[in-house]
């Protein structure tokens, strides 16, 4: 059901500033749980609360894509905290990360899990999928319902753009969950996969 004072409130808020990026990136990564991802295109808003994240801590991290220096792939990296990187994986699916720390210090948070608040009817229809919690449960699961290709690669979160992030309408209390980042097989010892407790959209428990 459509909940229009919902709806306002999310679509009105204004995006996460530069500074709340600028910080250690598993602190960004910590606080980035329950806040509100919005995405734009085509007169339509898709949004939903960040249930899951993990985090990447640059050139002192093996797991992290800019481990190795800089590349023309990961190079959005070293920008603007704030700023989106989106990679492709397998060669077709699409992962969304927000750029934290200071500029010339890469890091960034991968987005794993979403759960959907404005837009599901288009979401579904993204994805193909009519179980809710198998729509945005996983990092490319999300890119697919919310249309994020490598098209908003190296744009602005701060800015009410094509994505951004906002505070929830209403303050949650919630229990943090810390574990080992999935699908990686260097830094494995980093406990920085983080994810809201009991949260059916978390991608893996």
């Amino acid at each position: 059901m459509f909940n229009e004072s919902l709806y306002l409130k999310i679509t009105k808020a204004k995006p996460l500033p530069r500074a709340f990026y600028k910080r250690k990136v598993v602190k960004v990564a910590i606080d980035l749980l329950g806040k509100i991802l919005v995405r734009k295109y085509s007169n339509k808003i898709l949004s939903g609360k960040i249930v899951e994240v993990e985090a990447y801590n640059g050139v002192t991290d093996p797991a992290s894509h800019a481990y190795k220096g800089m590349t023309p792939r990961n190079k959005v990296m070293w920008d603007h905290p704030g700023k989106v990187y989106v990679y492709t994986i397998y060669g077709i699916h699409y992962c969304l990360n927000l750029i934290a720390e200071p500029k010339g210090i890469p890091a960034a948070v991968l987005i794993r899990a979403l759960q959907p608040i404005i837009g599901i009817e288009e979401m579904i229809k993204n994805r193909g999928v009519n179980d809710l919690t198998k729509l945005t449960n996983g990092p490319a699961k999300l890119t697919q319902a919310l249309k994020i290709t490598k098209e908003l690669n190296g744009i602005d979160a701060t800015v009410k753009d094509a994505l951004y992030v906002v505070n929830p309408p209403s303050k949650e209390n919630i229990e943090i969950v810390s574990s080992k980042r999935i699908g990686i097989t260097k830094g494995t010892n980093k406990l920085w996969r983080f994810y809201i407790k009991n949260n059916p959209f978390v991608s893996k428990k």
